[in-house]
């Protein structure tokens, strides 16, 4: 299994707002799309020394190809929206794993 994991730092001022909006929009927009399995939302406890609150969004896939997909014919609009929504209010990176048992 492959897992995207998205780690976004958002504002404190917009922090409501995008959490409401990645829960009833974008996490179901990428679901939408049939190639994630499922996905959780965590809260990273640490504190940040420059502000806002720190999510790991991970996204569940059954294969490399999947995930190729998503990223090559997907992830280029959804991120664009993300962006454009809460330009200069976040901070972002990606990262992929592999699921090892």
């Amino acid at each position: 299994m492959i897992i995207y994991n998205v780690t976004v730092n958002i504002d404190d001022a917009v922090h409501e707002d995008w959490l409401n909006w990645m829960k009833q929009e974008h996490i179901p927009d990428v679901l939408k799309t049939g190639l994630f399995k499922y996905h959780r939302i965590l809260k990273v406890l640490a504190d940040e020394e420059s502000g806002g609150v720190t999510y790991s969004i991970q996204y569940y896939c059954n294969s490399m190809n999947d995930y190729l997909n998503y990223s090559e014919n997907h992830a280029p609009r959804l991120q664009k929206e993300h962006t454009h929504r809460y330009k200069d209010k976040f901070v972002a990176f990606r990262t992929l794993l592999e699921v090892v048992e």
